[in-house]
């Protein structure tokens, strides 16, 4: 990880130490996870799925956050790299570091960021462009509850 990325975990946990500027279910390691979506969406992967081209942050994390966005976000925003390849192994590096931090139970939205990103470095991997993603219903999988 290096120095400008461990400045931006270290400002954000500092800051939601403190527990008046938590949201509900807040989790240290929710932190890696917003940090990890930012570097995702400022990198803007070409091989990144149509539907996942960005990854939302969470209302409740950008009410919270604070004045602390605009830094670390221009943070972010000075990480530069050659090429996407090498922003997806910095990414994957990322996430591998974060994972480390915390328990099982703690690594839900880590786990999700991480398996979407794998993908993605099976894409570059394999030169496999993205296909459009279609999202059915079929008719068993319907709630019964819902007409």
């Amino acid at each position: 990880m290096t120095s400008k990325v461990e400045k931006i975990l270290t400002t954000w946990h500092k800051y939601f130490s403190d527990e008046e500027k938590q949201y509900s279910e807040f989790e240290d390691s929710d932190i890696e996870y917003f940090v990890g979506c930012m570097l995702y969406n400022y990198f803007a992967f070409s091989k990144a799925l149509e539907t996942m081209k960005t990854m939302d942050l969470s209302y409740d994390f950008l009410l919270a956050c604070g004045d602390e966005y605009d830094e670390i976000k221009s943070i972010i925003e000075s990480l530069e790299f050659d090429t996407e390849v090498e922003k997806l192994g910095f990414l994957q590096n990322y996430i591998s570091e974060s994972r480390l931090k915390y328990s099982d139970d703690e690594l839900y939205l880590l786990n999700r960021l991480e398996n979407h990103i794998n993908g993605m470095a099976d894409r570059y991997e394999n030169d496999i462009e993205t296909q459009k993603v279609t999202f059915e219903i079929s008719t068993k999988s319907r709630n019964p509850l819902i007409k």
